[in-house]
């Protein structure tokens, strides 16, 4: 039926009328919010490169996630920073290292909120990349057994969910047949299943200290101009077992958070990394563009590609004003 009967401007005359035909809406629920753990007490100190963000000891971060819980984000996912490095990434698996502690002391004050933990070496390794390295390779297999016993001492100290982040083959596998062995059957594995060498991930390298000190991370990370092999990834790491697949980044790969959501039957999460927030930060204090609506309109597509579950920066101010 052409126009003048058909007018889809009838849909959008008022902002009520709006809300009633809107077919994706954002809610806290759909939150997991980073955060980023230090040694020490009494440390708040912000990642110039990602405002209103911080390095924060334990101390702190245990506040940091009682507010985030207080305004409905249902989760936070942890990123720890070492006293020590080396080329094993002993604290990564150590059982008082700085990840294990902050878990169980945001347990112990704030016990419903689900606690996520990156699983990955780069944050502790001296070299900052993802695994083990032999004469300047960076070898698959030895990293799966140290990628084991690091989410193994995560679920020990209380993780609920733990997420693979390293990109390595067979990682899924060896995490989760080491989790069934000691005990930790129902603890649920979040995967960053179609994970890009992504120019996105500055700032965060400087948040989590994990620059690589040689080359780069392109050979176990995705080429960003692959999409049909992200769905060989996704469905290798669904087969391994993983309970919740990542797309990441987000907001340049919202296509491939769209066919994996259509693929395949499982929960979808989405990485709106921290160059896609600080881009925003960077824009509004220029004074070039309107940063909530932005904020917003970027969290909406996210979440209308596909996405059930968004990791963001930006949680708690977005909570924030849809809590009004």
């Amino acid at each position: 039926m052409p126009f003048p009967k058909q007018r889809l401007r009838r849909l959008r005359q008022s902002e009520n009328l709006r809300r009633l035909v809107r077919e994706t809406t954002l809610s806290p629920d759909d939150f997991i919010y980073p955060l980023f753990v230090v040694h020490g007490k009494g440390i708040k100190k912000e990642i110039p490169s990602m405002p209103g963000n911080y390095q924060q000891s334990i101390d702190n971060i245990v506040k940091d996630a009682k507010e985030s819980y207080s305004l409905g984000i249902p989760a936070v996912i942890l990123f720890g920073i070492p006293e020590h490095k080396d080329e094993l990434a002993s604290e990564a698996y150590a059982k008082k290292g700085i990840i294990q502690q902050a878990i169980k002391a945001i347990k112990d004050k704030v016990p419903e909120l689900i606690i996520i933990t990156d699983v990955c070496l780069c944050e502790y390794t001296s070299h900052g990349h993802c695994g083990v390295i032999k004469k300047g390779k960076i070898l698959n297999d030895p990293t799966l057994q140290l990628l084991a016993k690091e989410a193994v001492s995560h679920a020990k100290a209380g993780a609920d969910i733990v997420a693979p982040s390293d990109m390595m083959d067979g990682r899924v596998s060896a995490i989760r047949n080491a989790l069934d062995k000691e005990g930790f059957a129902d603890t649920p594995i979040m995967s960053y299943a179609a994970k890009y060498a992504s120019s996105f991930y500055g700032p965060f390298r400087d948040a989590a200290e994990s620059t690589p000190k040689f080359g780069d991370r392109r050979t176990y990370q995705m080429d960003p101009a692959n999409a049909r092999e992200a769905i060989r990834e996704v469905a290798l790491d669904i087969e391994e077992g993983a309970d919740i697949v990542m797309v990441k980044p987000a907001l340049s790969y919202l296509d491939i958070i769209y066919r994996v959501k259509n693929e395949f039957n499982l929960p979808v999460a989405a990485y709106n990394v921290s160059g896609e927030f600080s881009i925003i930060k960077a824009g509004a204090k220029l004074g070039w563009i309107d940063e909530k609506r932005m904020m917003m309109e970027v969290l909406t597509s996210i979440k209308r590609a596909g996405a059930d579950l968004i990791l963001t920066y930006f949680a708690k101010e977005a909570a924030k004003i849809l809590k009004v």
